[in-house]
Formats: structure tokens, C-alpha cells, sequence
């Protein structure tokens, strides 16, 4: 039997709190989530620093793979009767599912920004390098690999495939909304998540839902509007973010400027040299990372000593609401402010800035070209879901943007009361 066609002798069974039971049948699938590479994703949080702000948070991008698999799983079954789609495609489907995150390394957006790095470079890369899963994929018949890999970057030629990884409703969203909600146990992020398979429907190039659905997508696109502003641009872990960054930032600093680490940190030094390779960033992982942050608070260097100190034992910055847009003079004082009162504004003054816009028509000519969700009407017709959905259309192609400004409020709190610069650091943040 071809190895693309080998089925387990048993059925396999992962046990799962959002989907009860992940099922492998494949021996392909088997394989690839035995892969270092895979495992590797056991080590690296879903929601980065959001453990710090929801104390359950501690899942794993091996769990959200899993249940990305799952869904695409479900979605196909349901799909084998339609002569719209293409029983060919099913293997393609589920190693795409599985592997679209493969890619995401410790912390991954903040390190990505400091590092000039980009996940989805890394899962090409994985894909194609040297690697079990090349191996694996390559087994299946040659340039499977890269059939893979177009699919998770968007560019393979049938748009249902690719519309079930990645669009404004896919298995991807699906998943994160409802396993993020369970471990954080916040409410917002539940939708009717069977109802949507039992009416999703393949065309040539989208899914589409059938319009009797209509209410569970509207539930699912507001579950993904609360989840943004009350589980993922939460300002605390906003706050962990910036500290995480500033650490990170300022370890490069001090590399660059051969500052003598008690420890060398050899898993960063291809980092810091922003000369990364695909073996030395399948060795840092999050176990890796809070080894070196917990060293660091050892450190002869005050600000990276403060800064890990403040990241691992959760003493982290306070905030208040700053548009930099309108305020860029107040900015401006506080950075000088902050220099006169010893403290260094490079690492302990921070806008940061969190946009999403929920849902969006179709905009041609768009950086990035969104696709809409369509309903599918009684007579064949098809409608975008807002031209329909008064809920939809309330909130559809308004991006919401929130501003906070980043500051140790317990550092200027120890600055002694007759410090020229105090008084006005004060009033400028309302402290």
C-alpha cells in the first residue's frame, strides 16, 4: 500500500478539552506529530505572556495544531459527498492543518519583532529544509512538501484548500477562539462551532455557508471581536510584552557592546547577530528563553537585572491611556523627564499600540486582499454575510485601534520628593 494511503492498524486518540477527541488515522499525521519539529511546539505557549494576566493560559501551540487538524478533519468529512470537492486533496488538507504553525518560535511575536524574524518564513522552511517532516512529506510522493507549504503561504492553486487554513473563517480561528477561551475561562470566545461544519458548503474557490447558518457565523465573528479586545490586546499583557521586549533588546545592546555575560548566551548569539538558521532556531524554545531570563536577574548589568527580575517574578509596568498622535509633546517632555530623574526612557517608557479590524468586505487592490464570507441562498444566489447581517455590518471594516503608554510606576514612586523632575512626571501621568 502506498504510504499516502497507510492507515493506522487502530485508530489514535488524543483526549482534547475543546473538541473531546482529536482523531488520527493517517499514518502520515502519526508520523509527523512524532517529528522533533512538532514536538517542538509543546514548548512554545499559545498566547505568549498571557499566563501572566489569565493564570490558565498556559497552552501549548502543539494543542491549537491538534485542534486545527481536527476541525479540517471534520470539515472534510462532511464534505466527501459534494461533487465540489476533490477527495484528493483530504491528505494535503490535514498535513497543512497540522503544520501551519510550525514555525512560531518562544514568545513569538514580540521575539519576531526585536529579532526581525517571521514565523512563516520558518515554517517554509522547516517544510522544505532538511528535517523529519521534509522527510515524512517527501515520502508521500515527491514535491508533496511544497504542496504543503503553498498551502500554508497562501499560494497553492485551489482557493478551497486554502480558504479552510487560512480565511475569515477557517479552522485556524475556530480553534483559537474556543481553546484560548477555555484556558483562559473567560466567556467570550464560545460559538456554536457544529453548527457552522453542518452548514459550511465547498464551492470552487471558498467555502461558503448556507444562509440558514447565518446566526452562528454572527456569533462566532463577535466572539472573535471580544476575544481581540478582552483576552489578546489585554493591556497587562501588554505590559509583559513590552518588558519581554526591552529585555530582549537590551541583552542585544549589550552583546554588541561586548559586555561580559556571566553565562555566554549561546542560544542567542545567531540572534543577536540577526544570522539565524533554521537548526539554531529549532533549539530556542520558552524552557530555553526563562533559563536565561532567570540568570539574568544575576546579572552586573542593572537595567537587565531590573527588567528579568520584574518579567519572571511578574512585577510588571503600569499604564494609562496615551494617544501618541496627539500627545508627541507630552511624550517628548516625559523622555527627558525620565532621563533627569536617572531612569532610562530607552527601556522604561513604552507606547505601544494594538489595532484589529474584525471583519471585512472585499476590498480589491488591498495589501492584503481579505475574503469575505458568503451566505448561500435557498436560490444558489450568493450574498456577503454583512450585506445580510445588520451585527456584522455594525462592526464591519471599522479597525479599532487602543494606545497605552508604559511606565515603572514604583521607580518613580522611589524617587525622593524634592527631585526637580518628580513633581511633573507626576502630573503627566496621573500618578
Amino acid at each position: 500500500m502506498p504510504y499516502k494511503d497507510e492507515q493506522l492498524h487502530e485508530e489514535k486518540v488524543f483526549k482534547d478539552p475543546v473538541h473531546r477527541y482529536v482523531h488520527v488515522n493517517d499514518r502520515v499525521i502519526w508520523d509527523l506529530i512524532a517529528t522533533p519539529e512538532f514536538q517542538r511546539l509543546r514548548r512554545i505557549k499559545q498566547l505568549g505572556t498571557t499566563y501572566l494576566t489569565f493564570h490558565g493560559a498556559e497552552h501549548s501551540r502543539f494543542n491549537h495544531s491538534l485542534g486545527v487538524y481536527e476541525i479540517v478533519r471534520r470539515i472534510i468529512a462532511n464534505f466527501e459527498d459534494s461533487p465540489r470537492w476533490d477527495g484528493n486533496e483530504r491528505l494535503l488538507c490535514l498535513c497543512a492543518a497540522l503544520l501551519h504553525d510550525l514555525g512560531h518560535g518562544p514568545f513569538s511575536h514580540s521575539f519576531e519583532k526585536v529579532f526581525k524574524l517571521d514565523h512563516e518564513h520558518f515554517t517554509q522552511q522547516i517544510i522544505l529544509g532538511e528535517t523529519q517532516i521534509h522527510r515524512i512529506l517527501e515520502r508521500v510522493e515527491p514535491g508533496f512538501s511544497q504542496k504543503v507549504a503553498d498551502v500554508i503561504d497562501k499560494t497553492y492553486e485551489d482557493k478551497l484548500v486554502v480558504s479552510l487554513i487560512s480565511s475569515q473563517i477557517d479552522a485556524d480561528r475556530m480553534d483559537y477562539l474556543q481553546r484560548d477561551a477555555y484556558f483562559t475561562g473567560v466567556s467570550y470566545g464560545h460559538f456554536d462551532m457544529e453548527r457552522i461544519l453542518r452548514v459550511m458548503r465547498p464551492l470552487e474557490d471558498q467555502v461558503v455557508i448556507k444562509s440558514s447558518g447565518m446566526h452562528a457565523v454572527e456569533d462566532y465573528i463577535m466572539s472573535r471581536y471580544q476575544m481581540y479586545w478582552q483576552v489578546y490586546f489585554h493591556p497587562v499583557t501588554r505590559s509583559a510584552e513590552v518588558i519581554l521586549s526591552k529585555i530582549l533588546h537590551r541583552a542585544k545592546y549589550l552583546y554588541e557592546h561586548d559586555y561580559t555575560f556571566k553565562l555566554k548566551p549561546i542560544h542567542f548569539i545567531s540572534f543577536f547577530n540577526e544570522s539565524v538558521g533554521l537548526r539554531d532556531y529549532l533549539k530556542l524554545d520558552e524552557a530555553v528563553v526563562s533559563y536565561y531570563f532567570q540568570l539574568w536577574q544575576e546579572e552586573e548589568d542593572p537595567i537587565l537585572r531590573d527588567l528579568c527580575e520584574r518579567f519572571m517574578n511578574r512585577r510588571l509596568f503600569k499604564y494609562i491611556e496615551f494617544n501618541p498622535n496627539q500627545q508627541m509633546n507630552e511624550w517628548k517632555e516625559l523622555y527627558s523627564l525620565f532621563k533627569d530623574a536617572g531612569i532610562d526612557p530607552d527601556y522604561y517608557l513604552e507606547v505601544d499600540s494594538s489595532s484589529d479590524l474584525p471583519y471585512d468586505f472585499y476590498r480589491p487592490g488591498e495589501e492584503e486582499e481579505r475574503l469575505p464570507i458568503h451566505l448561500l441562498m435557498s436560490d444558489g444566489d450568493l450574498v456577503e454575510l454583512s450585506r445580510n447581517s445588520d451585527i456584522v455590518e455594525s462592526i464591519s471594516g471599522k479597525k479599532r485601534t487602543d494606545h497605552k503608554l508604559y511606565f515603572p510606576a514604583d521607580r518613580l514612586k522611589q524617587l525622593p520628593a524634592n527631585h526637580p523632575a518628580k513633581e511633573r512626571i507626576v502630573e503627566l501621568l496621573h500618578l
